[in-house]
């Protein structure tokens, strides 16, 4: 493949088409790799529902005392190896969560946030279904960098972290024991909200993960027939992936192992809560999905330049069918899953109690991510939006924002400054 890492090409269909057509050669017997897939898939998928039916946990739920005293077993790490996602409970103190949202409010008050908010800065959701988020664009408060740089934090991320297989062919891809600071919002929704939820996705690229040379490596065995050998915690030429740069989205420059997000309130199933489907190899059956027959020749099941990787009833009915909501949660407990895996938001009506999180995901030190901390560092300088979102800026002059200064060794390692 010659396409760049840099710019999508002009005429992404006619790729698409070329793409196809190459990677069918490779594979040979599509539809019977397919097939392979699917039955595999869906004893995992049968699994996972016979869980749910007699109300046994499917999501990990892992105590936060036991990373910090090195007590996680062997089975426990294989069972999030297994589902690709996992809670930590009491990651945070619940009080002293709960005192980190009240000094998030406190401070988009004091700075008169609802007097200069213009809207959302982007459309990276696209064509998914989603009401308008209640996200907030702030990215310096207090509250958050405290989370970031904190001591609990970097000790789930490490462990997180070194899940993965992040050595091999002589090379070290990334520093498990180092995460930098990928700032990003918080959402804030309020009792009695209504809301459509989020479509289910997969983020960290779309269109990239089928044309995209260091994609290409990444999936090799899936794209060469062989989807048995892939391992989605293999960390392979992951950290050579870079994303498309589209107007006006949201992108992520950085290459993390786990998206995740703080609880700053405690969640109560059926309230719009995050699911997943908690099968990491799901991402071989979305791969394979639009080299089968019945799929035009110039589409990916719906992905489209500059938007999250959609997963739809029409064409990954069998995914859908494993999403799984996390579980009751108090504030101060942590969530996190794969990067390759499925997850949604799910609707509510009338919600009951707050829904409010700190977006916080592990990012492991390696040459790409440094790169992008040397630029959080810069915003976090000027209170400015950091590069991967949208150029709002309302942070630049306000009261009580955390500064460089405030800083401690996790954080000054975290932006490649220890």
């Amino acid at each position: 493949m010659t396409f760049s890492s840099q710019a999508l090409p002009a005429d992404h269909k006619a790729a698409i088409r070329q793409l196809k057509q190459e990677l069918r050669q490779q594979i040979g017997d599509v539809q019977g790799a397919f097939d392979k897939l699917h039955a595999r898939i869906s004893q995992r998928v049968a699994q996972i529902n016979a869980l749910k039916a007699q109300g046994d946990p499917v999501w990990p739920v892992i105590p936060f005392t036991d990373i910090e005293q090195g007590k996680v077993s062997d089975a426990q790490r294989a069972l999030i190896k297994e589902r690709g996602c996992a809670v930590i409970k009491g990651h945070f103190g619940r009080e002293r969560a709960l005192a980190w949202d009240q000094s998030m409010l406190d401070y988009l008050d004091r700075n008169r946030f609802d007097e200069v908010y213009k809207g959302p800065g982007d459309n990276f959701f696209g064509t998914l279904s989603a009401s308008r988020p209640e996200i907030f664009p702030i990215y310096w408060s207090q509250a958050q960098m405290q989370a970031r740089q904190s001591e609990e934090m970097a000790a789930v991320q490490s462990f997180l972290n070194r899940l993965w297989r992040f050595e091999s062919d002589g090379k070290r891809w990334f520093d498990p024991d180092v995460s930098v600071i990928y700032p990003d919002r918080i959402r804030r929704r309020p009792p009695g909200t209504t809301s459509k939820g989020l479509g289910a996705h997969t983020d960290s690229g779309a269109l990239e993960r089928w044309l995209l040379p260091a994609y290409q490596q990444v999936f090799g065995s899936i794209f060469n027939g062989n989807v048995e050998a892939w391992d989605p915690w293999d960390a392979a030429h992951r950290t050579d992936v870079e994303e498309y740069s589209v107007e006006n989205t949201t992108k992520c420059s950085v290459f993390r192992t786990f998206q995740g997000w703080t609880a700053l309130s405690d969640m109560i199933p059926g309230q719009g809560l995050l699911h997943v489907v908690p099968i990491p190899e799901a991402m071989a059956y979305i791969l394979l999905r639009p080299l089968l027959d019945d799929v035009p020749e110039d589409e990916l099941c719906g992905v489209a330049p500059g938007r999250v990787l959609p997963i739809s009833e029409q064409w990954h009915p069998l995914l859908i069918e494993a999403l799984t909501s996390i579980p009751a949660l108090e504030a101060g407990d942590s969530v996190w899953w794969h990067c390759d895996v499925i997850h949604s938001v799910a609707p509510v009506d009338n919600q009951q109690g707050w829904g409010n999180v700190m977006y916080i995901p592990a990012a492991p030190l390696c040459e790409k991510n440094l790169a992008y901390a040397h630029k959080v560092k810069a915003a976090l300088e000027k209170g400015a939006s950091p590069g991967d979102f949208p150029r709002e800026d309302y942070e630049t002059d306000w009261e009580g924002r955390f500064t460089l200064a405030d800083l401690n060794i996790h954080g000054r390692r975290a932006l490649g400054m220890a």
